[in-house]
């Protein structure tokens, strides 16, 4: 454990005035005698939750200034699931759509400059990043198009339907946008990001002309990163975790 990691967390839960609603969040703001860069970290489709608490105050302690919001807003304060998430379950699959289809691309438009502006507000040292899992990974790229003057940096794990040929709510069509260096974290036979949408992302990527990376993470499945998803693999949630840190480390100092 590096010195950085004792720092003292302070974690506020917000409630942030939006376009359509008011969204939770929280907040959370290592000690520092100085200001620190900022991230904005996306949730997957279980939003907030002690999961996702404790990946953001892990990830604080690098020595970042973090919001978690609850993009689900306009469907579900936290918890945006009553019951447990069970793959396959038919109740499950329906909460999911519900939440889903919440997230239209004007309405991210609408709502992610609210987080960043936000987050730009605190004593935070101008530069911004963004991460996000699962279906976040999506609306993390989308962050960094909305402000590419603030972000610069963007990751995804596992991000779900990133290539979607021939819709035009795919997040891969807002990269002409995008200044930020991006890094993507692919899971293997991942049904909602298989090897030809990867494939597919890798040339529009290249086409872009920016600076990305992309890779798969041999024998981890989506939702590996998450503690308490079915598919998560401890040993490279942390190497995923070694790359997320070591990414915003290069892009944000």
């Amino acid at each position: 454990m590096t010195e950085q990691n004792h720092r003292s967390i302070a974690e506020q839960d917000l409630q942030l005035a939006l376009p359509d609603g008011t969204a939770d969040a929280v907040l959370f703001t290592p000690e520092s005698h100085k200001p620190l860069p900022g991230i904005l970290f996306i949730p997957d489709v279980g939003s907030v939750r002690e999961v996702k608490r404790e990946m953001a105050r892990r990830l604080a302690a690098e020595g970042y200034t973090v919001l978690l919001p609850n993009t689900f807003y306009r469907t579900s304060r936290p918890p945006v699931f009553h019951s447990p998430r069970i793959p396959g379950d038919p109740a499950t699959t329906k909460r999911m759509y519900e939440l889903l289809d919440s997230l239209t691309p004007d309405r991210l438009e609408r709502d992610l400059p609210v987080y960043l502006d936000f987050l730009a507000a605190q004593p935070i040292t101008g530069k911004v990043g963004t991460v996000g899992f699962c279906v976040g990974g999506g609306i993390a790229l989308r962050a960094a198009a909305v402000r590419p003057d603030l972000v610069v940096a963007t990751a995804s794990f596992h991000g779900g339907g990133l290539y979607r040929a021939d819709d035009p709510a795919s997040p891969h069509l807002v990269l002409p946008r995008v200044k930020a260096r991006l890094y993507f974290g692919h899971a293997v036979e991942d049904s909602s990001m298989n090897t030809q949408a990867i494939a597919a992302l890798d040339q529009a990527l290249t086409a872009w002309g920016g600076r990305f990376e992309s890779e798969t993470y041999a024998g981890a499945h989506h939702g590996w990163t998450v503690p308490d998803s079915p598919a998560y693999n401890q040993p490279q949630a942390e190497r995923a975790y070694a790359r997320l840190t070591a990414f915003f480390r290069e892009t944000l100092a």
